[in-house]
């Protein structure tokens, strides 16, 4: 064998009976090929595929990979694969130790690309790697759904779940987390929102070694399906309604009465993004003003924020006690600053939805955990969406999901 022919056999890691037979380079194709030709002497044998038993070759079919590039040259491998002739089972082809199997790709090529993939969109890794973001897409897939078939859930006690956008027109994907884990903690992803999808992730809690009756506690929104749905999955659980979903439900309300008001009365420049920030907050002198003015005019935009701003004090309560006895002072102080103005009517709502929730939210106060954690990675998974300019299915998108934030470990280094 020359030089470069063991520089290529190291190269690639072949071990008997597998050697380098020969090399070419394609100079007419643009970029430039190298074809590298592996192969095995005459009369060697091979392992069957299921039991392991030294077999002779009872067939072969020639076979081509996309290896890695050879500094800027476009790699393939080709070799003659073997099937094998079993006394036990029969005749079947072998798994050549460079490939997976159904995989048209090497290994050390699917370890590049996966790596590429942790830190660029999919469509930019694949033209890095001159190949098409959909065959790229099936390796991230099969790799990303092997690591996730291996976690194990027997620890999980405490979970939270919130649905994420996955495209335009009301399309979401459920997000469940382990609340007790200080890194990646995504358990679950399923396409949808609503009370299958806390089944579903009952299921695959219990097929990955987990105990529904062993969850302790659910943190989630006011959604009624979903609350229902706990109720009747997870019968252990106590519920709680994380302090965020309160402020945001308010938020929007106030939201709900600039836009109506708007329609019938020029409101204050600057008004629509003053009103959703906090007033102990970093306000600009411009939301100071637009807030002011609201004050100034009366008008009922205004009277809601002032209401919002007001869930401040029942937040700094020290007890379960004292928050029960702010937050039922807050909605009684609430809904007389909200009667009679039917531009406060989203106030009036959003105060009745709290009034039903009252007991879930005050389990915030005995709770050490937060949605906070969810509503972080949130926002990390639509800064994906938005990089990538979008997922082509919720596939693509949960997969993306457990490659960011699940406890799957660098699956770039499980190959």
């Amino acid at each position: 064998m020359s030089s470069s022919q063991d520089i290529f056999a190291l190269g690639l890691g072949l071990e008997e009976p597998w050697t380098l037979l020969d090399q070419h380079l394609d100079t007419s194709k643009q970029p430039h090929e190298l074809h590298l030709r592996v192969g095995t002497r005459r009369g060697a044998q091979f392992p069957c595929p299921t039991c392991g038993r030294s077999c002779k070759a009872h067939d072969f079919k020639e076979m081509t990979w996309r290896h890695l590039n050879f500094f800027q040259h476009h790699c393939y491998l080709t070799a003659p694969v073997p099937r094998v002739s079993c006394p036990d089972h029969g005749v079947k082809r072998i798994q050549v130790p460079w490939a997976r199997e159904g995989s048209s790709f090497t290994l050390l090529f699917e370890q590049a690309a996966l790596a590429l993939v942790r830190e660029m969109p999919v469509a930019a890794a694949a033209r890095q790697m001159a190949v098409t973001d959909k065959r790229l897409w099936r390796v991230v897939l099969f790799y990303v759904h092997r690591a996730v078939a291996r976690m194990d859930l027997s620890a999980v006690r405490a979970v939270a779940f919130d649905e994420t956008a996955a495209k335009r027109g009301h399309r979401y994907i459920t997000v469940f987390i382990d609340l007790d884990r200080k890194d990646e903690p995504v358990l679950f992803a399923t396409p949808g929102k609503g009370k299958d999808c806390v089944r579903q992730f009952r299921r695959f809690l219990e097929a990955h070694g987990g105990d529904g009756a062993a969850i302790a506690e659910v943190v989630c929104d006011m959604s009624a399906a979903f609350q229902n749905a706990v109720d009747e999955t997870f019968e252990n659980a106590s519920q709680t309604v994380d302090w965020f979903h309160v402020v945001q439900l308010f938020t929007d309300a106030v939201e709900s009465v600039r836009r109506s008001e708007a329609k019938q009365t020029k409101m204050p420049k600057g008004a629509r993004w003053a009103t959703v920030k906090g007033g102990d907050g970093p306000l600009k002198d411009r939301d100071r003003d637009a807030l002011a003015e609201l004050e100034r005019l009366g008008l009922a935009t205004g009277e809601a924020y002032k209401i919002k701003e007001k869930l401040r004090w029942v937040r700094k309560a020290a007890t379960p006690q004292a928050a029960r006895w702010r937050l039922t002072r807050f909605l009684n102080h609430a809904e007389e600053m909200a009667a009679g103005d039917e531009a406060l009517a989203p106030v009036r709502k959003a105060i009745a939805t709290v009034r039903q929730q009252i007991d879930r939210i005050i389990q915030r106060w005995y709770s050490t955990h937060s949605n906070a954690r969810l509503e972080g990675l949130n926002s990390i998974f639509q800064a994906a969406r938005h990089r990538a300019r979008g997922y082509s299915s919720p596939a693509t998108f949960i997969a993306m999901i457990y490659l960011l934030a699940a406890p799957i470990g660098d699956i770039s280094k499980s190959i």
